[in-house]
């Protein structure tokens, strides 16, 4: 199994994300639901849907592909 494309973000107890904006990839998605956050990096031909139901995030989808 591969590891997963979205790495958890650190929320401290007073509700703060801290992201160094240096050691970002160059493009990249922050997703913040219901109390969490996740970084993932972009692929570079891909469209990414983000699902919802209620509000809440339930996935984050890429459908990629390559250029011909």
């Amino acid at each position: 199994m591969t590891s997963p494309r979205m790495k958890e973000l650190q929320i401290s107890s007073q509700g703060i994300l801290n992201i160094d904006t240096m050691e970002l990839p160059e493009s990249c998605v922050v997703v913040i639901s219901d109390g969490r956050a996740k970084l993932a990096d972009l692929p570079p031909h891909a469209n990414t849907t983000i699902k919802t139901h209620k509000g809440i995030v339930t996935r984050v989808n890429w459908d990629e592909g390559e250029s011909f």
